[in-house]
């Protein structure tokens, strides 16, 4: 059994719990069957610094975005965006979107730009997308559709099922986090079932969002495994066929 943790931010993992050592960080991951993992930019920044990971750990991908909260760093354009996208081991756009939680939605025209930028840098260098979407999933939606976005993934999704559906119908795919694992998610689960198997992927988000059993505990890219367990439970599968499942649609999206 091999799973992929198809969302994390390695690069802001802690890694104390580890002994300072991304070996010893991925070596446990490994123990939990978690093999590969895609480390999201959110800045450029750290851009580097997520890179840097990807070049040199074969099992470890990359992507390079501005996440729709960021305010102080650059903003790239859509040129800037296709150059540092321009390796093999680059293999998304994101994680970009919006977000009406922490910007107001009537002051986050910028908010929107900037999303239409990553929307063009995905559609014309042919990488998938990585949405982020919070208290705006209408106006997400709405864009996608605008600005014709050809593909990629809903990440650590939140929203209802009509959303999960409205993506779906764009060719995109939902990812579901350790969130499905809260008590108070019970709404999500139900989505959780309804989403077709060729479109599921699984991610912890890592250092967020860490699901039971360690919930209040640092998330570390190990713990997607307790992800597919409560999914497989979810759908009433069994984890290994999550893990097949979810494996194969990462490598056909991301074409790895």
């Amino acid at each position: 059994m091999k799973i992929i943790d198809s969302h994390c931010h390695i690069d802001r993992v802690d890694l104390d719990q580890f002994g300072g050592s991304m070996e010893s960080m991925l070596a446990h991951a490994k123990d939990l069957s978690v093999e590969e993992f895609l480390c999201v930019c959110i800045d450029l920044e750290h851009f580097d610094d997520v890179f840097s990971l990807a070049k040199a750990y074969e099992n470890i991908y990359a992507s390079v975005g501005v996440h729709p909260t960021e305010q102080e760093g650059k903003d790239p354009s859509v040129d800037e965006l296709l150059a540092l996208a321009n390796h093999d081991k680059i293999i998304a756009i994101g994680e970009t979107g919006l977000d009406y939680f922490h910007i107001e939605k009537d002051t986050a025209d910028w908010q929107r730009d900037r999303f239409r930028r990553h929307i063009a840098a995905s559609n014309q260098s042919g990488k998938p997308m990585i949405i982020h979407t919070r208290d705006a999933k209408e106006d997400t939606i709405e864009l996608m559709q605008q600005e014709k976005a050809e593909q990629g993934v809903m990440h650590c999704f939140s929203e209802d099922w009509d959303t999960a559906k409205a993506a779906i119908d764009l060719g995109f795919y939902i990812s579901f986090s350790g969130i499905i694992t809260f008590k108070s998610a019970e709404s999500l689960r139900e989505v959780a079932k309804k989403v077709p198997a060729d479109r599921l992927l699984i991610e912890t988000d890592s250092p967020y969002l860490t699901p039971v059993p360690y919930r209040g505990r640092p998330n570390s890219p190990a713990y997607t495994y307790y992800v597919a367990e409560k999914l497989a439970e979810i759908r009433g599968t069994s984890i290994n066929d999550i893990a097949d499942t979810t494996t194969a649609n990462f490598k056909k999206l991301f074409a790895v």
